[in-house]
């Protein structure tokens, strides 16, 4: 039979599966730190430490990153990431215990810190490696490892196992990207500033497939499902003074309510803009995507 630390483990691994198909993948500090009951106990999944082990567990369950301390710098070239350890002290209790779960293969979660509140879960997650001169372990995400890093050793990884990760890393950018956009548009759609941030999207002006498009503040726009599909396929333009337009056949269609109000109505209106003035729509980002707009109306 598993044992308590086991079966706590695997309800932990449930709850955030479920949780982050309701949240998009994106989890709440709140949420973390409420986290879920188990036979009659809370089990909480973040403490004010970034290694944690909830009072009933033996081992950790979780370790988080948190956002000040960029995440780009957790994520390796070779799809690992540098964990750092609690403190200066190896023998710290935290430690150690991360060094336990790496003995035993434990898995973990891993919450790495995308923007202030928001975390990316990553699980199960390994400790396959201790670099006591960084004080820094080496994590792998997703998969059970065939056996632990020694020294310097680099894995060598085939083919679908390198895509896996730089698709896992290429996914946390864009949820980074997604979460940076909709806090400086205060969760608001910047065209009808509809709040519901499941419903919201933080779509590229310049898309993301071009040379010129970076994943910043200024190259999105927080749009809510509807209006990212409009702008997409250009039945909205936004001009560089900030303007919306709407093509000239949809204003010319009668299609019922939805219509009316939800593309039709915004013509003439200006866009919500973020909060500082230096996170507002690059202009000649913009201009380009309005020319677009032009050509295809």
């Amino acid at each position: 039979m598993p044992s308590l630390d086991e079966q706590i483990r695997l309800a932990a691994f449930d709850w955030v599966r479920h949780q982050a198909q309701i949240h998009d993948q994106v989890l709440d500090i709140d949420l973390l730190r409420k986290g879920f009951i188990y036979d009659n106990q809370r089990i909480p999944l973040v403490g004010p430490q970034g290694i944690f082990k909830p009072a009933v567990m033996e081992l950790p369950l979780t370790i988080t990153t948190v956002p000040k301390s960029r995440y780009e710098d957790a994520i390796r070239n070779d799809g690992l990431y540098n964990y750092k350890y609690r403190g200066e002290n190896i023998n710290n209790w935290d430690n150690v215990g991360l060094r336990e779960c790496m003995r035993q293969k434990i898995p973990l979660i891993y919450f790495l810190g995308l923007e202030i509140r928001k975390y990316f879960p990553i699980w199960p997650a390994f400790v396959v490696g201790d670099e006591p001169k960084s004080l820094t372990f080496i994590i792998e995400p997703g998969t059970v490892p065939n056996q632990v890093r020694e020294d310097n050793r680099v894995y060598e990884l085939d083919g679908q196992k390198q895509y896996s990760m730089v698709a896992a890393k290429a996914r946390i950018h864009q949820k980074a990207f997604r979460e940076r956009v909709l806090y400086a548009y205060r969760t608001k759609c910047t065209l009808c500033k509809l709040g519901h941030s499941e419903l919201l999207d933080a779509a590229h002006i310049l898309p993301d497939s071009e040379t010129e498009s970076k994943p910043i503040i200024n190259n999105g726009l927080a749009l809510c499902k509807l209006h990212h599909a409009a702008f997409d396929k250009y039945f909205i333009g936004i001009s560089p003074d900030y303007d919306v337009e709407v093509r000239q056949d949809l204003l010319d269609e009668e299609d019922g309510p939805m219509l009316q109000h939800g593309l039709k109505g915004l013509h003439s209106s200006k866009i919500y803009l973020p909060r500082h003035k230096k996170d507002y729509p690059n202009k000649n980002f913009l201009d380009i995507r309005y020319q677009r707009f032009r050509d295809a109306s």
